[in-house]
């Protein structure tokens, strides 16, 4: 069985609300992850500024991607645990999501995300813990 995130050069094969969002990936290299977003009006909340379920939904799927990539063509996984600190607001821009996996167990694993604009400055620092599913537990996933 191989998992819908192990398409050519760790890039994803399926990404529904990746897709959606209009995120893009880089090449991957294990257990690493970047993901870049263009942040516009659209997406705004009613403040005005980017809001911030985008912002964790771009931080996760690039947190995902990483993790995806530590994984055996028979695993999968699924987020135990996800944690976002927002720290400057976003109106428009681009946006990328650095993601690195910082401790793979047997069965548990942490992944670390920073987002940054273009002038590299911190938008949001989020944390993701994922739990490996194997055998029955990782089909249809």
């Amino acid at each position: 069985m191989s998992n819908a995130l192990s398409g050519e050069n760790g890039l994803p094969t399926i990404f529904p609300v990746a897709d959606l969002l209009g995120i893009q990936f880089t090449p991957q290299s294990r257990g690493h992850a970047e993901a870049v977003f263009q942040a516009e009006a659209k997406y705004a909340n009613p403040m005005g500024t980017l809001h911030g379920g985008i912002l964790c939904d771009l931080a996760d799927a690039a947190m995902g991607v990483a993790f995806a990539g530590t994984l055996q063509p028979d695993e999968s996984f699924t987020t135990l645990e996800l944690k976002i600190n927002f720290l400057r607001p976003v109106w428009n821009g681009l946006l990328k999501a650095h993601a690195e996996v910082v401790s793979r167990g047997r069965t548990v694993g942490m992944v670390e995300c920073e987002v940054t604009d273009e002038k590299q400055r911190l938008i949001a620092r989020a944390t993701s813990t994922c739990m490996v599913l194997g055998g029955e537990a990782a089909k249809n996933r």
